[in-house]
């Protein structure tokens, strides 16, 4: 057996009885370079500028002896020979080695779909991880895979297309869908491939606004970088520092910067609460929701990675533990903020921190005076954008309140106080604030989308089953996609109002467009997988709460008790007590603890979740509430029924 280089979600050596070997990180960037070559060899000098660059060679060819004769050492520790030296080349053997880069060979085009599969879920890890190497040359490189890639997964998805008969197979065709999206220049025959893929024939418009947007979107955020290259980025914060752009760069050898920075890992930002040292709660309340409305807005860019705000807030809260936290989750930055009381309204101190370094590389302060939050939002993200590179995707999200009016902002921002409390009179509050948001600017996709939420979550809370909460909820969610369709908020609150109405084809849709409009929204992608559960498509819905539980580390209880149901659906009944179990407050899911204990055969136990569930609701009834649990496929209700009637319910 061979070993295997695995390049998808980190770049690793495994060993052929499946265990990761060490092996020097460089040697790993030879393994996976040869990999893709002809001939399966390279001359030395060609690799020593691909690992460090042309700047010095005689400094590059000096490490690369070094290197070889560490592989060599631990090669022969290996018992195995996976490159070779001669005086002036570097081989590698083919026959010991295979790969997950499957781009690189020739794939069997007669089973499309199950190829399709394969490579879509390679494709939804970050190709490489982190990895110490910062060549122009290495960069080439890896945006040469990765279009290779994306032209494999374009081919497959318009093979497979045409051979797809089940569910299963039309979900692995949108997902690849989705995917084939994230594409950077969409052209009118991917356009047409997507609208075969996703059944809309009828929706081409919609589609190419997508497509269009984000066409638009890389071409203002182009304009923009051009403009302060030209101006010689005479206006960019003071405390930039390094990261601005000197005024004697050219701009051809700006845009080679910018292209070497496109290819780089997608830094990680975490926007921690802030610290006040005035005790005005009026100040405290609008400094973290305002830290919380900057991390959603982030959320939107493909180029920067946000830690969530729930994860945030419980680290902003410990000081033990949090540098390993940082480093454990490969951060990169972090927003670092105060709340002092140097005038008479409050201001609010912001620094961004490079954590390896922990080098502050950017700071400034911002009034709390309402009039002053639009313009200091829209300034905090435009100078940390500046800072983390000097070219960053400019979706419309990352601009929402330019021209948005203050009061309507105040109002949004005390009314999300209240949001995130989850009792009736909080969503209520919430929704007043929200309505005066919208009676200073009607408008407001923000305050639209929230109200949606409030009446969504007031339905659940109250459990009568009155649709035309849900009917609100929808004309709200509606309204905030027709004011700004590019955010992804209107298109997640119709999604939840439609799957709670049952509409699982039309829910799932809608979920599939707001994650691709916020592809690290964490909350977007834990209520997406909560839609799958209900879709009946468990599987899918593990991998996308996974996902989110990446984003949001310290995850909330709602993203392990959807874990929780799509693991109990997949009979995975010990992992679903596990997931329960991890929640701060279990009782959520004392139901499915029922149920799980009752499948796995311990009536016994689960005899007391269903005392606990009927203490908490003594007129609780089992058909009725299996009636109001939204579940598409038969089988999915048969086995919670199932679970639940053994339970003793």
């Amino acid at each position: 057996m061979a070993f295997v280089l695995q390049t998808f979600g980190g770049l690793k050596l495994v060993d052929p009885e499946g265990q990761q070997v060490a092996y020097p990180e460089k040697g790993l960037l030879l393994l996976a370079y040869l990999l893709t070559t002809k001939d399966a060899a390279e001359h030395r000098t060609a690799m020593a500028a691909f690992l460090w660059g042309n700047e010095d060679n005689s400094v590059s060819l000096v490490n690369m002896r070094k290197m070889i004769s560490r592989i060599k050492l631990r090669q022969k520790e290996l018992g195995v020979e996976l490159l070779s030296f001669t005086n002036s080349m570097i081989l590698i053997d083919r026959l010991s080695l295979s790969s997950d880069m499957v781009w690189t060979t020739d794939w069997d085009m007669a089973e499309p779909l199950p190829q399709l599969s394969k490579l879509a879920t390679l494709m939804h890890r970050s190709f490489l991880g982190q990895v110490g190497c910062q060549s122009g040359e290495f960069y080439g490189w890896v945006a040469e895979q990765k279009d290779r890639q994306n032209a494999l997964l374009k081919a497959l998805l318009r093979k497979a297309s045409r051979s797809a008969r089940s569910e299963a197979d039309a979900e692995v065709l949108k997902d690849a869908g989705i995917l084939l999206l994230g594409v950077e220049h969409a052209d009118s025959d991917t356009l047409q491939l997507l609208v075969e893929v996703f059944h809309a024939e009828d929706q081409v418009d919609h589609l190419s606004k997508i497509i269009e947007r984000r066409s638009r979107a890389l071409a203002r955020g182009a304009d923009l970088v051009n403009a302060r290259a030209n101006r010689g980025m005479r206006e960019t914060a003071p405390g930039a520092g390094v990261h601005a752009r000197p005024a004697s760069m050219s701009e051809s050898g700006f845009q080679a910067g910018s292209e070497k920075i496109r290819h780089q890992t997608v830094p990680r930002l975490v926007l921690l609460p802030p610290s006040d040292h005035t005790g005005r709660p009026d100040n405290r309340f609008l400094a973290y929701a305002l830290i919380e409305d900057i991390t959603i807005g982030f959320c939107a860019f493909n180029s920067l990675q946000v830690i969530a705000h729930h994860s945030a807030v419980q680290i902003g809260h410990q000081f033990e533990g949090r540098n390993d936290f940082f480093e454990r989750h490969s951060l990169s930055y972090i927003l670092d903020s105060r709340i002092s009381d140097r005038d008479s309204d409050g201001t609010l101190f912001v620094q961004l921190v490079f954590f390896p370094d922990n080098e502050v590389v950017w700071a400034e302060r911002f009034s709390l005076n309402h009039p002053d939050l639009v313009g200091t939002r829209h300034l905090i993200a435009r100078n940390i954008a500046l800072s983390v590179s000097s070219e960053i995707e400019r979706h419309e999200a990352a601009r929402i309140y330019r021209e948005l009016n203050p009061a309507a902002y105040h109002s949004y921002l005390v009314g999300r106080r209240h949001l995130n409390r989850l009792t009736l009179p909080d969503l209520r509050r919430a929704r007043k604030e929200m309505k005066t948001a919208l009676h200073a600017s009607a408008d407001f996709a923000p305050a639209l989308s929230s109200i949606a939420r409030t009446y969504s979550k007031e339905w659940l809370l109250t459990a009568r089953g009155d649709i035309e909460l849900l009917k609100s909820a929808e004309v709200f969610a509606m309204r905030a996609i027709d004011a700004r369709r590019n955010l992804a908020d209107g298109y997640r609150e119709f999604g939840v109002a439609k799957l709670l109405q049952g509409a699982f084809d039309e829910s799932a849709e809608a979920m599939e467009l707001a994650e691709t409009l916020g592809p690290h929204h964490a909350d977007i992608i834990a209520d997406h997988a909560d839609t799958l559960v209900h879709c009946s498509l468990p599987g899918k819905a593990l991998q996308k709460i996974e996902r989110a539980i990446e984003l949001n580390p310290l995850s909330p209880d709602s993203y392990l008790w959807t874990a929780a149901g799509a693991n109990y659906a997949l009979s995975e009944f010990e992992t679903s007590l596990d997931c329960i179990g991890r929640m701060a407050d279990p009782s959520l899911a004392d139901r499915l603890s029922a149920a799980n204990w009752a499948m796995l055969g311990q009536r016994d136990k689960a005899r007391v979740f269903v005392r606990r569930v009927r203490e908490a609701n003594p007129n609780f009834d089992l058909d009725t509430w299996l009636a109001a649990v939204p579940s598409k496929e038969q089988w999915h209700k048969d086995l919670y029924r199932e679970g639940l009637k053994r339970a003793g319910f």
